[in-house]
């Protein structure tokens, strides 16, 4: 599934600039856990998350998460965007929750993490 196609369904906005909307992402995983993201992640999956303190992009470029979702319309503080626009990870919010926005992509096709 394409990251524009990731956006759409979740019904989110671009925060990042200069973000490949074209970019394959490849499962999803929603979690405010980090420790649960660096055991359970896969490389290309983009990650939904309450948080939006830096360390989740930290976290991200570890597990190799290639986006990532913030859920219930938070938006990251600007050391967040721009330590991600540093790194290439493009960052989205949503109105959504966490459980209707993992939902969503579930029911289009995404992957999850966990299969």
């Amino acid at each position: 599934m394409k990251l524009s196609e990731v956006i759409s369904i979740v019904d989110g906005a671009l925060i990042t600039a200069n973000a490949d909307l074209d970019m394959d992402i490849s499962s999803a995983c929603g979690a405010d856990l980090m420790s649960d993201v660096l055991t359970h992640a896969r490389s290309g999956a983009v990650l939904l998350t309450g948080l939006t303190n830096p360390q989740v992009v930290r976290t991200a470029e570890m597990a190799e998460i290639v986006a990532i979702v913030f859920v219930r319309g938070k938006r990251p503080p600007l050391e967040t965007i721009l330590l991600a626009e540093e790194k290439g990870i493009p960052l989205v919010t949503t109105k959504s929750t966490m459980f209707k926005a993992c939902g969503c992509l579930f029911q289009a096709g995404m992957n999850s993490c966990d299969v």
